[in-house]
C-alpha cells in the first residue's frame, strides 16, 4: 500500500463513515463467527475439544480473511491495475472507524445537550457493552469517554498500523481478530474454553497499537488545547495507571485519556445485571461531565491525524 492509497482510504472514512447500506467485511466475519459458535458445541463436547476448536477458529479466520482479500485485490488488478488499486483502497477504508465513532459519540452528546436522558442511554448502548438502561448523565459521559479512548486504539490506530505494514489484507486480518475477541473472547462459562485463543491473540495484536495510542492521546491532549501541561498530566497517568486495567491493552488509552481530561475513569459497571468493579484510572473528579465528551472527541480527532502522519512516515521510510 502506498501513502496515497492510505490517504485516500482515510479520506473515504472521514467523508463517508460507515453507511448502513454498504456491505461491510466485518459483518461477514461476524456472521461466520456466529454460525460456528451456534454449532460448535454439538461437535466439540469436551473442554479440550473446545480449546482446540477455538484455537483453530482464532488462527483460521484471520488467515482466510487475509487470503481472500489478497485474492480479490489480485483478481481486480488482472482486469486493470487501477481497479486493483481502487479495490485495495476500498477494503482499507472499511477497516477504519474514525468517522463512525465520531458520529455515534455525537449522537450521545446531542441527546445529553437536549436533556434527553433516555435518548442518551439508547445512543450510548450502541457503543458500549455494559448495561445502559439506568445510567446517570455522569455514567453516560464516562462510558462514552472510555469508548472514545479504547476505540481510538482498535478502531483507528491499530488499523493504521496494520495498513502501513501489510495493506488492506493485513488490516482486515486484524479486524477478524478484533471481531473474534468482541464476540467470543469473554471470560465466562460459555466462552472460557472456546474463546480463550481469540482473547489471547487479540491481546497480542493490540499490544503495540494500544501503547502507540496512549502516547498519541497524551500528545493530542496538548495539541488539541494549546495547554501543554496536559501532555505531562496524561503521560504521568498513562504510566502510573495504564496497567491497572484487567485488559493488558485497554488501560493504556483509557489512562492517557483520564490524565488528558483530568478525570477518573473506570470503577463499577454492570453487565447483565452483575456488578463488575474495575480499578480507577486518573486523579480527577469521578463524575465525568458531558463537556469531557467534547474534549475527548477533539483529542480523538488529533490522535487520528497523528496516527495518519506516522503511518505515512513509515511508508515513506520503507
Amino acid at each position: 500500500m502506498t501513502g496515497v492509497d492510505l490517504l485516500l482510504a482515510v479520506l473515504l472514512d472521514v467523508a463517508a463513515g460507515d453507511p448502513r447500506w454498504l456491505p461491510h467485511p466485518v459483518k461477514g466475519m461476524g456472521a461466520v463467527i456466529g454460525w460456528v459458535d451456534g454449532r460448535i458445541r454439538n461437535i466439540c463436547r469436551s473442554e479440550q475439544a473446545l480449546h482446540i476448536a477455538g484455537a483453530g477458529l482464532a488462527l483460521g479466520l484471520p488467515a482466510a480473511v487475509y487470503g481472500a482479500a489478497t485474492w480479490v485485490i489480485a483478481q481486480a488488478a488482472t482486469v486493470n491495475p487501477i481497479l486493483g488499486q481502487a479495490v485495495g483502497i476500498g477494503l482499507a477504508y472499511t477497516t477504519l472507524a474514525g468517522r463512525d465513532l465520531y458520529d455515534h459519540v455525537q449522537a450521545v452528546t446531542d441527546a445529553l445537550a437536549a436533556g434527553d436522558l433516555a435518548g442518551a442511554r439508547k445512543a450510548v448502548s450502541m457503543i458500549v457493552g455494559r448495561d445502559s438502561e439506568t445510567l446517570s448523565e455522569g455514567e453516560i459521559a464516562r462510558a462514552t469517554v472510555e469508548t472514545i479512548a479504547e476505540s481510538s486504539s482498535d478502531g483507528i490506530i491499530a488499523p493504521l498500523v496494520y495498513l502501513s505494514l501489510g495493506g488492506a489484507p493485513l488490516a482486515l486480518a486484524y479486524k477478524a481478530v478484533n471481531t473474534l475477541d468482541s464476540m467470543i473472547g469473554h471470560r465466562d462459562e460459555r466462552y472460557e474454553h472456546f474463546g480463550w485463543a481469540s482473547a489471547r491473540l487479540d491481546d497480542v495484536v493490540n499490544w503495540v497499537p494500544a501503547r502507540l495510542s496512549g502516547g498519541f492521546i497524551a500528545l493530542s491532549a496538548g495539541l488539541s488545547t494549546g495547554q501543554w501541561h496536559r501532555i505531562h498530566d496524561s503521560w504521568y497517568i498513562l504510566h502510573r495507571d495504564g496497567d491497572k486495567h484487567p485488559s493488558p491493552n485497554s488501560g493504556q488509552p483509557e489512562a492517557a485519556m483520564a490524565g488528558a481530561l483530568g478525570v477518573q475513569l473506570g470503577g463499577r459497571n454492570y453487565y447483565d445485571g452483575v456488578p463488575h468493579d474495575g480499578e480507577l484510572l486518573g486523579d480527577g473528579p469521578a463524575e465525568v461531565a458531558p463537556e469531557h465528551i467534547r474534549h475527548a472527541s477533539r483529542i480523538m480527532l488529533v490522535t487520528y491525524a497523528l496516527g495518519l502522519f506516522f503511518a505515512l512516515l513509515s511508508l515513506w521510510v520503507a
